[in-house]
């Protein structure tokens, strides 16, 4: 019997809310060759996958920055004898989720279907990243929709804050590339542009994948080589080159007539492969990453009110790492703001944190993890993210013994080497008093 369309809607969103439990990992080879994690859950006639194909935005050409996320937003729209009204009206109809995004190292795509649509869900899946059409009705609409959000970004503060940050990082890296491209490179890139972006890497050699759900392993194999054993064996080769962080300690206004001064910050970080990563991960949580609990929030929000928020995170990439983070405040308190922080920095790397602060960390860090495991979309997002971080298969039961690991004495050290106060580069986009611009910024940086 078929289930109404609306109650398999409604039992899609009810994948945002399983319980939390243990999760057994189970890697598939299909008869074909293709590769995938498997965790079965058959609690409910759900199925999530997540994909990711290794090489995003970085590998877009110069001149044509943003290829890649103008290749997601159309893949979806037609492919193979179907074009975009038809393509898109057999996802709607049975209640299949499709999307595709690109970031500056992957290209990603997430599908989310209920059990008994799967066949059709994967062959949609197949003609998507095989079979994509670029009809020119498609092409020049999200072409005009990404120039609209291109503008909107232009004055958004935090984009240009960003963007100049990576530049400083960066320069002259594909990492201070715009994932999302400029209004001149998105114009410049041809459908012929796209089409080899596809051929070239969409590969069964750059391909992870991750699957939970009403799937069997011996029922998943099949669906997996009608869905990418159609894929080139391997990708276009690329050599993307290792890079340190260019970080001078150097401040930077950008003057935009706003009432805030918006601000990022970073200088070099740890590597995920680094062993000293998960010493600097509880670090991290209590100087910025833990929201209320964090000292910069205790010293910006809480004792002096300048600042609604304020964050530092861990940002480690393939070939660099950055200890980031942000903050907005009012314009006549923004020298105040970074005052402040660069003291909380400086004193982390001076004295490190405590004990209480370390144990505090790893039993908050320790007893949220499972609460990644509430959802079908969340253990496969999760599952793709250490497939792509290269973690293991067994990384989900020993993550929390690698953050138990972490001594006092391994906090403090890391504390020491990590946060480098007089290395850290400060955008500010805004009108900020008390802060003077020590390098000389136009508004290419925007």
């Amino acid at each position: 019997m078929r289930i109404p369309s609306l109650i398999l809607a409604a039992l899609l969103m009810l994948a945002t809310g399983l319980p939390a439990r243990a999760v057994e990992v189970q890697q598939v080879t299909s008869p074909g060759g293709v590769t995938a994690w498997l965790v079965e859950d058959h609690g409910n006639p759900i199925l999530s996958l997540d994909l990711a194909f290794v090489g995003g935005a970085v590998l877009d050409p110069e001149g044509r920055e943003g290829l890649a996320h103008l290749v997601s937003g159309l893949i979806d729209e037609g492919a193979g004898e179907l074009d975009s009204q038809a393509f898109q009206a057999k996802l709607q109809n049975l209640s299949i989720r499709l999307s595709f995004d690109a970031g500056l190292e992957t290209f990603q795509g997430t599908l989310r279907t209920l059990t008994e649509n799967r066949q059709t869900a994967f062959n949609l899946l197949r003609l998507a990243l095989s079979e994509p059409r670029f009809d020119e009705e498609p092409v020049e609409r999200i072409r005009s929709q990404i120039q609209v959000r291109l503008a909107q970004d232009s004055e958004n503060p935090n984009v240009i804050a960003g963007r100049a940050l990576r530049e400083l990082m960066f320069p002259g890296h594909p990492y201070s590339r715009p994932v999302n491209g400029t209004p001149e490179s998105i114009q410049a890139i041809g459908v012929d542009d796209m089409r080899r972006f596809v051929s070239e890497r969409f590969a069964r050699d750059a391909l992870r994948v991750a699957v939970v759900g009403d799937v069997t392993a011996e029922e998943l194999g099949p669906l997996l080589d009608h869905a990418f054993l159609g894929l080139p064996t391997a990708a276009a080769p690329f050599d993307l080159p290792e890079v340190v962080p260019q970080a001078k300690g150097e401040v930077v206004v950008i003057e935009r007539d706003l009432p805030q001064s918006v601000m990022a910050f970073a200088h070099g970080g740890v590597m995920r492969d680094d062993p000293d990563f998960y010493a600097a991960y509880v670090a991290n949580r209590i100087f910025g990453g833990g929201g209320f609990t964090s000292r910069l929030y205790a010293e910006v929000r809480e004792k002096r009110g300048l600042a609604y928020s304020v964050f530092s995170y861990l940002n480690s990439l393939e070939h660099s790492a950055l200890v980031r983070g942000g903050v907005a405040t009012a314009n006549a308190r923004a020298g105040e703001s970074l005052g402040v922080i660069r003291e909380e920095w400086a004193r982390m790397g001076a004295e490190g944190p405590t004990a209480e602060e370390v144990e505090d960390a790893k039993t908050y860090l320790t007893g949220s993890y499972p609460l990644r495991f509430s959802s079908t979309s969340g253990i496969a997002g999760t599952l793709l993210g250490i497939q792509l971080d290269d973690l293991g298969i067994d990384y989900i039961n020993i993550r929390n013994d690698l953050i138990e690991a972490v001594t006092v004495e391994d906090a403090q050290r890391v504390a020491r080497e990590l946060f480098r106060a007089e290395d850290l580069t400060v955008v500010i986009v805004g009108r900020p008093d008390g802060v003077a611009s020590e390098k000389a910024a136009g508004d290419e940086n925007g």
